[in-house]
């Protein structure tokens, strides 16, 4: 039996991609994304907990991230999940979660991002290192229920 490595998230770029090039041509794009889910709690009130990932983005890909993300975009990523290690400066191993982003679609309008004023919007346009269509991400909504207590 394979193995299936997918991961789907909605939420708004902690920073502007950080920009890395390599010999040949190559490029990596690096950047934070902030995941928020409400819920009530036992005595019902409304709690938030955001989840922070670390998002890679190679190739193409890359050069599209630099060119039109910008820090607070609403943005749709789809990849898989890597957990790599590495050594620190002091020699201590270090072991780290990433996001390894196939495809990604803007969730907003570019007028509204820093830097790209009065652009047309790019809800539309997915972005993918794919031929086939990526999905358009479901619409999240926040949980409301009075009848839901748990606490995650």
């Amino acid at each position: 039996m394979r193995g299936l490595n997918k991961v789907m998230l909605i939420g708004h770029l902690g920073k502007d991609p950080e920009i890395q090039n390599f010999e040949g041509g190559g490029m990596l794009a690096k950047f934070t994304l902030a995941t928020t889910e409400y819920y009530k709690d036992k005595t019902g009130n409304r709690q938030e907990q955001t989840e922070w990932h670390n998002i890679v983005i190679w190739g193409t890909l890359a050069e599209i991230a630099q060119k039109y993300l910008r820090k607070g975009m609403a943005v749709y990523v789809e990849g898989k999940i890597r957990n790599r290690s590495y050594d620190d400066k002091d020699g201590n191993k270090k072991y780290i979660t990433e996001i390894r982003a196939e495809n990604f679609q803007m969730l907003e309008r570019r007028e509204n991002t820093p830097g790209a004023p009065g652009a047309p919007a790019a809800g539309a346009s997915v972005y993918s290192q794919t031929s086939a269509p990526a999905p358009a991400p479901s619409p999240m909504t926040p949980i409301d229920s009075a009848d839901d207590d748990l606490p995650f």
